[in-house]
């Protein structure tokens, strides 16, 4: 018997899907390893006890949490088939993105101003944790935009709609896996001592 082209298209679709689920589950076991790194390094004696976060990562956190929302709108919007409304929400998320981007980097700066650094011979463990995981988050994040712009691109060929919507599904599935993680991942660094 064979596939009609819907069967295929679905059939494509569940396979993209746990790839990507396989590609989530090997990023959390690496961020699993770091944190538990981080556990085990903060006995440390030259551990920083009165380490505090940069108000930019609470900011940004709120930011990532708002561009969640946006990826979410885009999904539903597109599903009723309202265009011009997705590519409200689609680039919504393109700049709250980007936005979440420049927070962190203004996070860097406050901890560098608070006399902390990351790298080199006035450098300390805790701040060079933060500094490895915030930047591999940062390099997920990058490729999430690349994703994002990829299905902005599409969006704008008029590649998806109200039965065609698997580009933008694979897009907010990862976007919210990148969400959870940084918000679980600063509340991790925020609370931790």
């Amino acid at each position: 018997m064979e596939m009609t082209s819907q069967e295929h298209l679905e059939r494509k679709g569940q396979s993209y899907k746990l790839l990507l689920w396989f590609a989530m589950i090997s990023m959390v076991m690496m961020f699993a390893g770091l944190t538990s790194a981080y556990v085990v390094s903060s006995s440390r004696k030259d551990w920083l006890k009165d380490f505090e976060m940069p108000a930019a990562f609470i900011i940004s956190t709120l930011v990532i949490i708002l561009s969640s929302i946006t990826f979410h709108l885009a999904g539903k919007s597109i599903k009723a088939n309202n265009r011009s409304v997705t590519t409200v929400w689609l680039l919504s998320t393109l700049g709250l993105g980007i936005l979440f981007v420049v927070f962190q980097f203004l996070g860097f700066n406050q901890i560098i101003q608070n006399g902390y650094f990351f790298t080199g011979s006035e450098s300390n463990i805790t701040t060079s944790f933060l500094y490895i995981v915030v930047i591999l988050h940062l390099a997920h994040l990058f490729g999430g935009l690349i994703a994002l712009l990829i299905i902005i691109y599409n969006h704008f060929k008029q590649k998806y709609n109200s039965t065609q919507t698997l580009g933008i599904e694979l897009g907010a599935m990862f976007w919210h896996f990148l969400d959870i993680l940084w918000i679980l991942l600063f509340l991790f660094f925020y609370f931790y001592e």
